[in-house]
């Protein structure tokens, strides 16, 4: 059978993890997969429970982390070279920025013949200075060059890659979209959110909103708790904002929840009173959707964010910004409310219309799960990228 070596830049939890792990574990027996990933960072939550309910056990290059370092990096690329040559796969794929650089390069070097490489997301806008990302352009542009094929996860983010960053010619990307575990966040609805509010000590009649992912500056917390702000001051609905997640922007957050007038709460210093709770990470988030009652996102780059579908899957409405794909995986005004990135007053009056209006909340919410089981599901994901691997095979 076809050898398949899947790397992925780091464990840490979130979408790409889940996939490379559908991917590694489901794709047998028709082809057989070696996994390889970095090391996760210290302010992240580790995501490897998720490989070991699969059976999998993935082999971890530590030097390949999410910070740029050229000693570490030099490292990880050499021993990448030395497990193709080990491995000897006929496919290597990667997944994610660093991990499609350094995987893509030892693939070259080894001589292999199919090399494909998977962007989660890029990060072209909202991370680095116009020098950095320039570096960045040129280094995807050459690996481009020589993969076999290059995927995207939604038409929108082909189209960018493509057209706006011209990372390589359009008929050189595939759209696979993600997939996901999703029943576990349709099932046992009511009893998770009796459980989930109980704990956190949310009347009925309260309001609560999510928002889920990493702690970072690209997800744009500080447009969230502005929000919260602004529904301090005009809505009429009681209501608690919720930060499900961790990283490095905890403690400027919560600085900022100062300067806007929030009280707040963490794991650290108990609130259930306060405007925010930071919850930090919350591993079964299964069960944690249902106790909400909108999700938002503010991020100003995506690729495909997880936090949506996962709300989606569970029946509950989104507020996010229009950014990214996050067009290709919610359906406007039928399950979500979407706003313009530059238009934060937009933001602030759709959330507050989401927050008022419990037959809004509801109507967004029902037709939610349909959608997101149909076209996100892992064996969709599975069954396409057989596929494409038998097509060039």
């Amino acid at each position: 059978m076809p050898k398949v070596l899947r790397i992925i830049n780091r464990f840490n939890l979130g979408g790409p993890t889940y996939n490379v792990a559908y991917l590694s574990h489901y794709m047998s027996p028709e082809f057989e997969t070696l996994l390889v990933g970095g090391e996760k960072d210290d302010s992240e939550d580790s995501s490897q429970f998720i490989t070991e309910q699969l059976g999998l056990k993935p082999v971890i290059v530590q030097e390949m982390k999410r910070a740029i370092s050229l000693k570490d990096d030099y490292i990880a690329y050499k021993k990448l070279v030395a497990i193709i040559k080990e491995y000897q796969p006929d496919i290597v794929h990667t997944h994610a920025s660093k991990a499609g650089l350094l995987g893509r390069l030892a693939a070259k070097k080894c001589g292999v013949k199919q090399i494909y490489h998977t962007f989660h997301g890029h990060v072209f806008h909202s991370y680095f200075n116009p020098a950095t990302t320039f570096i960045f352009k040129t280094l995807e542009r050459y690996c481009a060059s020589f993969s076999t094929q290059i995927i995207a996860i939604s038409n929108k983010q082909r189209e960018e890659l493509a057209y706006e960053h011209k990372i390589a010619p359009f008929e050189k990307f595939t759209v696979v979209p993600l997939g996901f575990d999703l029943q576990r966040f349709a099932d046992d609805l009511p009893q998770k959110r009796h459980v989930f509010r109980a704990e956190w000590q949310l009347d009925e009649d309260t309001v609560a909103i999510g928002i889920v992912g990493r702690l970072v500056p690209v997800k744009n917390h500080p447009l969230f708790l502005r929000g919260i702000a602004h529904l301090k001051q005009h809505a009429t609905q009681k209501f608690r904002g919720f930060l499900v997640g961790d990283g490095e922007s905890k403690e400027q957050l919560i600085d900022y929840c100062k300067t806007l007038g929030l009280t707040y709460a963490t794991p650290e210093q108990p609130n259930y009173a306060a405007d925010v709770i930071f919850t930090s990470w919350i591993r079964q988030v299964d069960k944690a959707y249902p106790g909400f009652d909108i999700i938002a996102l503010t991020s100003f780059n995506e690729g495909t964010p997880v936090s949506l579908i996962e709300a989606q899957a569970a029946g509950i409405p989104i507020i996010s910004t229009n950014v990214g794909g996050i067009q290709d995986i919610v359906q406007e005004s039928k399950t979500a409310l979407l706003c313009d990135i530059e238009n934060e007053q937009q933001y602030f009056e759709q959330l507050t219309k989401l927050v008022e209006n419990s037959t809004l909340r509801a109507t967004l919410g029902t037709s939610a799960n349909a959608h997101v089981m149909q076209q996100f599901h892992y064996t969709r994901l599975v069954n396409d990228m057989k596929k494409l691997y038998k097509s060039t095979i």
